[in-house]
C-alpha cells in the first residue's frame, strides 16, 4: 500500500493559515484530504469555523475532506486516522497539518521519521510556510519560532501583499531568501493558496534537484553591509571580485536584522574524499544537529560515477546514490539552514574532506 503524504502547514499568528484550511475544507477542489489542526492551547481558535460538533473528534465535510480536531498527541492522531481509513470509516488521500502559530514546525516534521508506526503509513512531502507581509518582519524580529518555521520551509507564501507596498513585500522577500535560500517564495493576496502548490512538492525527497535561489548565488562571500544597501545588486559597473576561486561559501550579510536563522552554501568543483566526509558530518551533526534545522547537498565524489544526495533534519541526515554525472560540471553544491550555525567551523571543516 503506498504512504499518505502528509504537508505540514506553518506560519505565525495571523498569517492565512485559517483562510487556506477553509479553501482545503470547504472548496470542490475533488481531492480527499484529511485535515489535522494541532492545537496545544486550551482552547481551539478556529473551532466555530472548522468543526461545527465540537464533541466529535473527526468531522467529515461536505466535499469529502476530513477535519481532526486534536489537542493531545499527534501520532495517536495519525494512527486513529489510519485505522479509521482502513475500516473504510473515512476516506483520504493525504493529510495536511495546521501547526499552531507560535510552533516550530521541527518536532512536527520529526515525527515522520521517528516513529516507526508513523512511517509505515505516511511519508512526509514539505513544509509549507505562511508569512505576513504587514507583520512579518516585526514577528521574524521578535519571536524565534517565527524564524524556525520560515527556516523549515520547502515553500514559503507572503500573505496580504496587497496591504503593503511593492518594495515592502520585496524587502521582506530578500529577507526571507537569505534565511532560507531553498524555498521558493511567492507574494499572494486575498483568498486561499493554489492546491498544486501546496501539495505534492517533494521537498523531504533524495533527489538531485537542489533549488537554490539564483539571487542567493550571485551574493559573493564578500560583506554586504558596506556595500551601502541592505539588498545590493550586482550591476554592469559593480566593482566586486566576484571571482573567488573554486570554492565558494555564499552568505548574505544584512545590516537591518541579525536573524538566528541563517543559511550559507558550499560549492566547490573538486571532489570529496568519501571517507574524510562521512567523518566529518557525523562529528558535525553529534555536535551541532539540534541547532541545524535543515541541510541539503548534492555531491561531487572522488571516482563516483553518480551523484550523492544528501538530505537532513537536525541529526537525522539520509543519503542516496543520483543520477550519473553527464555533460555538466561536476560540483558539490550543499546549502544549510540553522541556528547559530559556527559557519567558519563547517565551512573550514568540509574543505578538508576535499581531494
Amino acid at each position: 500500500m503506498a504512504l499518505i503524504p502528509v504537508t505540514i502547514l506553518s506560519g505565525f499568528l495571523g498569517s492565512g493559515k485559517t483562510t487556506l484550511l477553509k479553501h482545503i475544507l470547504h472548496e470542490n477542489h475533488g481531492n480527499k484530504i484529511a485535515v489535522i489542526e494541532n492545537e496545544f492551547g486550551e482552547e481551539n481558535i478556529d473551532n466555530d469555523i472548522l468543526v461545527q460538533d465540537s464533541n466529535e473528534q473527526i468531522v467529515q465535510m461536505s466535499n469529502g475532506c476530513v477535519c481532526c480536531t486534536i489537542r493531545g498527541d499527534l501520532v495517536d492522531a495519525l494512527n486513529d486516522l489510519f485505522e479509521q481509513r482502513k475500516d473504510k470509516k473515512i476516506q483520504f488521500d493525504r493529510v495536511v497539518i495546521e501547526t499552531t502559530g507560535v510552533a516550530n514546525p521541527g518536532p512536527v516534521a520529526q515525527t515522520f521519521f521517528m516513529d516507526d508506526e508513523v512511517a509505515s503509513h505516511y511519508i512526509l512531502d514539505a513544509v509549507v510556510t505562511l508569512v505576513d507581509a504587514k507583520h512579518g518582519n516585526q514577528q521574524l524580529d521578535k519571536h524565534e519560532e517565527a524564524q524556525q518555521q520560515v527556516g523549515f520551509a520547502d515553500r514559503i507564501f507572503i500573505t496580504k501583499t496587497d496591504l503593503v507596498s511593492a518594495n515592502a513585500v520585496d524587502a521582506l522577500k530578500h529577507r526571507l531568501m537569505h534565511m532560507n535560500p531553498r524555498a521558493p517564495i511567492t507574494g499572494i493576496t486575498q483568498g486561499g493558496v493554489p492546491l498544486d502548490q501546496v501539495l505534492d512538492l517533494r521537498g523531504f525527497n533524495l533527489n538531485d534537484k537542489l533549488e537554490i535561489d539564483p539571487h542567493f548565488l550571485e551574493q559573493d562571500d564578500h560583506d554586504h553591509a558596506n556595500c551601502g544597501h541592505d539588498h545590493h545588486e550586482h550591476g554592469p559597473d559593480c566593482n566586486h571580485d566576484h571571482h573567488h576561486g573554486q570554492t565558494q561559501a555564499v552568505q548574505f550579510v544584512r545590516k537591518s536584522h541579525t536573524d538566528k536563522i541563517q543559511s550559507f552554501v558550499f560549492k566547490s568543483d573538486r571532489p570529496f574524499d568519501s571517507q574524510k566526509l562521512e567523518d566529518f558530518l557525523g562529528g558535525i551533526l553529534s555536535v551541532f544537529g539540534a541547532k541545524m534545522l535543515r541541510y541539503k547537498g548534492v555531491l561531487y565524489i572522488k571516482g563516483g560515477p553518480r551523484k550523492v544526495i544528501i538530505q537532513g533534519v537536525h541529526e537525522m541526515m539520509g543519503s542516496d546514490l543520483g543520477a550519473p554525472w553527464g555533460k555538466e560540471k561536476k560540483e558539490t553544491r550543499m546549502v544549510f539552514i540553522g541556528t547559530d550555525l559556527p559557519k567558519d567551523v563547517l565551512l573550514g571543516g568540509l574543505e578538508t574532506c576535499l581531494v
